[in-house]
C-alpha cells in the first residue's frame, strides 16, 4: 500500500489575490478542502470547498481586484486558461462581448502522490484505460500519478492541452516524474499533437486529458491501434452517457442500428430494429470515478457495450478505500450476456450479438435433407476450414466475382448459385432488402435466410461468410495470415520506390496494429482511415 501525500503549492496562488481575499481564505482554515476560488466582477467572492461554499467578503469584486489579478498570471490561451509557472494551479476567465474579463475562477491544483494505487494494477497490465468522472472528482489527479508511475519503467509522452497535467512554464511540475510533456497550442490542435507524439517521440505510453472532439477520438483509435497504450479521460460521468455521446461514443466500439427478420425478432424477443457495436472499442478497460474513494470498474469495455445494448444493466467492479487506506474489491454481481459460441455452419443466424461491423437480417433456418449438402470442397492448402460443410448462396444485387473472391480468401466453401431454388442462403444489400422485393419475399416465404450486406465491398463479404460458416473474429481477412504481411510489405516497398502513398486493403484492428508497426519498422508513416468495417491503413513517407 503506497502512501498518500499531497503538494498544493497554495502560497503561490495566494499570492497573486487581493489582500483581503488571501485573508478570508487564511481564517477560514480549511485550506486542505479548497476546490477553487470565484472572483466574480460585482459579486461578493466565494470559496468553494468539498463540501460547500463560504463567502469570502461583504465586499463586491472591483476591476481593480480582477485587474491586479490578471497582471500578476501568465497569458490567458485560446481556451481562456492561464496558470502559474511550475505549479498546478488553473485560473479560467469569463470576458464580456467586448473580450474584456469579468471574472475568474481559480483552481487549486494539487499533486497527490499516491492516489493511483486504486487502480494501480489496471495502469501497469498494458491495456488502454479511459477515465469518466464529473468535473472536480480527481480525473486529472489520477491520469497525473499514472503518468508518474509509468514512466519509472516506460516511455510516457503527455499530451497536455490545457497545462493541468504538467502545469504552467516550460518545465513541467515534478508530480509527473519522469514523463515527457507535449504543449498545446490551442484546443482545436489537440488531435494533431496526439499524432505528432506517436510519430516524432516513440512513446509506449500517451497519456492525454479531455478527449472531447470528434478529431481527438479518430486520433486516439489510430494511437491504440500501433500498438501504443492509452490513458486518457473524457467528458460522461458513466458507460451509458459515453454511448449516448455521438462524438465520443467511438471510443468505446460506437452502436449502430440493425433490423432483423419477423423470426428472429420473435426469437430474441425483440423489436425488429436493435442496436449493436460497430467495431471495437479504442480502450480495453473503462473506469467511473464515483467519489474520490470509490471508483467502478469496467475490464472489457467490448462486453460491457454488447451487453448494455441488448438490455441488460453493466455489472461493472466496485472499487474502494477505506479510512484506513486499504484497498477493497467487489467483483462484478452478475455475469455479463452470455455470447454465443462456435458450432459449425449457422444457417440463418447473420445478427449474433458479436460484433460485425455490417447489418444482417436473418430469417428462419431452412429445414435440409442429406440430399441437399453438398460434398465439401477440396481441403484449402492451410487447411484452417477443411473441416466446414459446403454452404449453397443466392447473391442478389450482389457482386458475384466479389463473393468468389472473398471466398477463395477465407478458404469456406461457399458456392454460389444462379438460381435462387438451388439456394441454402441468400446474401443482398441494405435498399433491396428495405424495398422488399419479390426475390426477397419469395426466399422469406420459402424460410431461407437472408443476410443484408451495408455496401458491395469484398470485406463486408468476409465478414458475412465469417459470420455464415461461424469463423472466429480474427479470421475475417485471407485464409492466410502472411497474405496480410506480404501485401503490407509490397506497400512499403512500393512508397520507398518513389510511390507517394499506397492503401492497405480495409482490415481487422489486430492487423492494422501489425500494419502500423511494420511501416514504423520501416520508418514509413502510416495513418487509418475511415470507419469499421471499412477502415484502412495508409503507407507515405514522412
Amino acid at each position: 500500500m503506497s502512501q498518500r501525500r499531497i503538494t498544493d503549492d497554495l502560497h503561490a496562488l495566494l499570492g497573486v489575490l487581493p489582500p483581503h481575499i488571501v485573508e478570508a481564505v487564511t481564517q477560514a482554515n480549511n485550506s486542505d478542502n479548497l476546490i477553487e476560488i470565484i472572483l466574480d466582477l460585482g459579486r461578493i467572492p466565494k470559496a468553494r470547498f468539498v463540501d460547500g461554499e463560504l463567502d469570502l467578503s461583504t465586499q463586491e469584486i472591483t476591476r481593480q481586484d480582477i485587474d491586479s489579478v490578471v497582471e500578476r498570471i501568465g497569458d490567458f490561451d485560446a481556451d481562456n486558461r492561464a496558470g502559474l509557472e511550475r505549479t498546478l494551479h488553473r485560473i479560467s476567465a469569463i470576458r464580456n462581448r467586448r473580450g474584456t474579463i469579468v471574472g475568474l475562477t481559480c483552481r487549486v491544483g494539487r499533486a497527490v502522490y499516491g492516489t493511483i494505487d486504486i487502480i494501480q494494477d489496471l495502469v501497469e497490465s498494458g491495456k488502454s484505460i479511459l477515465i469518466l468522472g464529473r468535473p472536480g472528482i480527481g480525473k486529472t489527479t489520477m491520469l497525473r500519478e499514472a503518468a508518474r508511475i509509468l514512466a519509472e519503467t516506460k516511455r510516457v509522452v503527455i499530451v497536455d492541452t490545457s497545462n493541468e497535467i504538467g502545469g504552467d512554464g516550460d518545465v513541467p511540475h515534478p508530480a509527473v516524474g519522469r514523463a515527457r510533456r507535449m504543449q498545446v497550442a490551442t484546443p482545436s490542435l489537440q488531435h494533431e499533437v496526439m499524432i505528432e507524439a506517436v510519430e516524432n517521440h516513440n512513446p509506449e505510453v500517451i497519456v492525454i486529458d479531455e478527449i472531447g472532439r470528434e478529431l481527438e477520438a479518430a486520433a486516439a483509435r489510430t494511437i491504440a491501434e500501433r500498438g501504443v497504450q492509452l490513458i486518457g479521460t473524457a467528458h460522461g460521468k458513466t458507460l451509458e452517457n459515453l454511448l449516448l455521446n455521438p462524438t465520443l461514443s467511438d471510443l468505446i466500439g460506437g452502436i449502430e442500428s440493425v433490423t432483423l427478420s419477423d423470426e428472429e425478432a420473435r426469437r430474441r424477443g425483440t423489436q425488429k430494429t436493435v442496436l449493436e457495436r460497430r467495431a471495437p472499442p479504442t480502450f480495453d478497460v473503462l473506469i467511473e470515478i464515483q467519489e474520490r474513494d470509490s471508483v467502478s470498474v469496467h475490464p472489457d469495455v467490448a462486453a460491457a457495450v454488447d451487453t448494455l445494448v441488448r438490455g441488460y444493466p453493466p455489472h461493472p467492479e466496485i472499487r474502494s478505500r477505506d479510512a484506513q487506506g486499504e484497498i477493497h474489491i467487489q467483483a462484478a454481481s452478475a455475469p455479463v450476456a452470455p455470447r454465443q459460441k462456435a458450432q459449425g455452419p449457422r444457417r440463418g443466424q447473420g445478427t449474433n450479438g458479436e460484433p460485425g461491423g455490417y447489418p444482417r437480417t436473418p430469417a428462419t433456418p431452412v429445414r435440409q435433407s442429406a440430399s441437399e449438402i453438398l460434398p465439401p470442397e477440396p481441403v484449402p492448402q492451410n487447411g484452417q476450414n477443411a473441416s466446414l460443410q459446403t454452404v449453397r448462396i443466392y447473391p442478389y444485387g450482389v457482386a458475384r466475382n466479389r463473393l468468389v473472391q472473398a471466398s477463395k480468401r477465407l478458404g469456406v466453401p461457399a458456392l454460389v448459385v444462379h438460381e435462387i431454388e438451388e439456394a441454402e442462403a441468400l446474401v443482398t444489400l441494405r435498399a433491396y432488402y428495405r424495398n422488399h422485393q419479390r426475390t426477397i419475399q419469395d426466399a422469406e416465404s420459402r424460410g431461407m435466410p437472408i443476410y443484408v450486406l451495408r455496401a458491395n465491398t469484398v470485406n463486408q463479404m468476409e465478414q458475412f461468410l465469417a459470420d455464415l460458416f461461424n469463423l472466429p473474429a480474427e479470421s475475417g481477412g485471407p485464409a492466410n495470415p502472411e497474405d496480410y504481411a506480404s501485401q503490407t510489405q509490397a506497400a512499403i516497398q512500393a512508397v520507398l520506390n518513389g510511390e507517394r502513398w499506397v492503401d492497405l486493403p480495409p482490415a481487422s484492428s489486430y492487423v492494422r496494429r501489425l500494419q502500423h508497426e511494420m511501416a514504423r519498422q520501416a520508418q514509413l508513416v502510416s495513418h487509418s482511415y475511415g470507419k469499421d468495417p471499412n477502415r484502412r491503413v495508409r503507407i507515405f513517407r514522412d
